[in-house]
Order: structure tokens, then sequence, then C-alpha cells
């Protein structure tokens, strides 16, 4: 183990608390899973496919931002912040970050899949030695307290990149950014990646590439339910169905039913019709304006970074 890479700090959730959720949600009038049951060990390699696609715009559109702006980005963070990311999958945007960064006091990994973090980290920690890494398994959706740090820092910054915070419903989006900033604190800084409203036809492209990527990241989440509670789904009987919700500003990603079928989820049947649909997740994109009004109650946006064509933003908000 290296010296810069901390042991393991572990908010573990419940199975319990899982099943409640997939039971509740399969029981709804609209049918519905946690999209966090995306990332396992397959699903998250399946998603880290899924951001070098060609018709997947997100990923390479905001390195490009970062990239674009490294200089002011690296400014607005200053001397010595402590960075926390949300989700950090790969922990390959926050290299663009690592690199450029006047000399960070340390890095917090957070992420719902554990190998998928250690084996993140172990690199990490390999390649930068020099800086220090505590990585944490959680739930970050739900609640976790950030340990002890006992070492100086000027601020801390919760990174959360990507287009994540379109996972949520507004109100729900309200409320998880209001949390994390009081788990991180006043005067704490959020750098997050807000996706942008644009042309449907960019968003259908995206969320249904050719080569079936993202269908079959979609279907993992049954792969993954089968596996790890003892469902029954039959993953022939499934298809994988995105759209624009252009009422709602989002995109709809769901599993849909090709015949009727029972399914058992650890002693619950649930009945499923021909052509009904399991919501899987909800991408909802913002204009500039929502997004700096959703967060206003607990955040002030002070910097806004896009591309030419307002694809995507890059926002830093401080609590």
């Amino acid at each position: 183990m290296h010296n810069n890479l901390l042991k393991l700090k572990k908010f573990e959730p419940e199975t319990e608390d899982i099943l409640s959720e997939i039971t509740e949600g399969l029981t709804r009038p609209q049918k519905a899973l946690p999209s966090k049951l995306f990332y396992d060990k397959e699903g998250s390699s399946l998603f880290d496919q899924i951001t070098n696609l060609e018709e997947y715009y997100l990923t390479r559109t905001e390195v490009a931002i970062i990239k674009d702006n490294i200089k002011q980005i690296s400014d607005t963070l200053g001397q010595e912040c402590l960075l926390i990311e949300l989700g950090s999958g790969s922990s390959q945007k926050i290299r663009l970050l690592l690199e450029n960064l006047n000399n960070p006091s340390g890095y917090v990994p957070i992420d719902i899949s554990e190998e998928h973090l250690l084996n993140s980290v172990r690199t990490l920690a390999k390649d930068y030695p020099g800086l220090r890494i505590m990585p944490m398994y959680a739930d970050y959706t739900k609640s976790f307290n950030l340990p002890p740090f006992n070492f100086p820092y000027s601020k801390k910054v919760v990174y959360y990149p990507g287009s994540t915070i379109g996972n949520f419903s507004p109100v729900e989006a309200y409320e998880f950014l209001r949390r994390i900033s009081q788990i991180a604190g006043p005067e704490s800084g959020l750098l997050i990646g807000v996706d942008l409203v644009k042309d449907k036809r960019i968003l259908h492209k995206a969320y249904n590439d050719k080569s079936g990527v993202t269908a079959d990241f979609n279907l993992n989440i049954l792969r993954r339910i089968n596996r790890e509670i003892g469902s029954n789904f039959n993953l022939n009987e499934w298809e994988h169905n995105a759209f624009f919700n252009s009422e709602e500003n989002r995109i709809e990603m769901h599993l849909e039913s090709k015949s009727e079928q029972l399914i058992q989820i650890n002693g619950t049947r649930v009945k499923v019709a021909r052509g009904e649909s399991i919501l899987t997740e909800y991408s909802y994109k913002y204009t500039i304006e929502a997004f700096r009004e959703l967060v206003s109650d607990f955040y002030k946006v002070e910097t806004v970074w896009t591309d030419r064509n307002n694809l995507f933003s890059i926002q830093y908000l401080v609590a």
C-alpha cells in the first residue's frame, strides 16, 4: 500500500435498504429503479465505454471546457484546496485538475462501487505520490459524514463532474445540493458539471448509440439485481428505450417489457404487462438561469464556463 493512500472509509449501504428501494420502486404505477444501481463493476466499465462513444458529447465537451479554462479554474480553486469528488468512478477527469492545481492538500474520492474505487485510487496513489488520498466507499446520495482531516487546507471544494446532477428531479437536486453544502460547510466550493438545454436530436443520439453500449449499460441494472438480490429478470425480455421529454426538459431512460411477465423480488411478486416500462434514469437539462435559481438558497454561482456551442457547462459555486 502506498504511504499517501489512507485506509478506505466505509459507509456501506445496507442490503435491506437497497431491497426496500427496489421493491418500492417496482410497485409504483410507473415502475422505477434507482439509477445508482447502474454502477457495479460491470456497469462502471460500460459507462467508461459510453464516455468514449462518438454520439456521447458530454464527456469530451466537459474535458475540452476544463482544458480550455484550466488556468482560471486552478486560480479559482486556489492553493492547498481539499478536493472531494462525488462519484469518482475511474478518477480520469480529476487528473486534469490535479496536474494543474496549485499544491492541492488532499483528494477524497467517494464512490458507490468499492472495487472500481480501490482500483482507481491505487493507480492514482502511484501516479501522484505526494498527494494525500482518502477514499470513501459510500452512497453519496444518502447520509454520510466526512472524516476529520488532520492536516492544513485552505478550503473544501466538492467536485461533481459529468451531468450527474441531472439524474435528480429539480426537487431532489435542490435537497441534495443543500445537504452537500451543509456537509462541506460554509465558504466551501462546488465545481459542478451541468448539462444544458439543446437540440433534442443531439440528446437522442447520445442516449441511443448505434453500437448498443448504452442499451447494455441499461440492461445491466437487471443483471445486477438478479445477482445481488436473487430476482428472476430475463434480460432477453427487456429492451432499452430512451427519449427526450420536452415538457420536462429531460431525457428518460426506460427498460420496456417485450411480454407479460411475473417478477420475483425476494418473495415479492411484481406483474409486468407487455409494453410496460421500468424507469431507470432521468437526465434533466438546465439553462444557466434555471440552475442559478435552483441553488440560490444555499449557493452563489461565481463562475460559469461553457463550450462555444453551449452544449455543457462547468460552474463554480460557493456555499
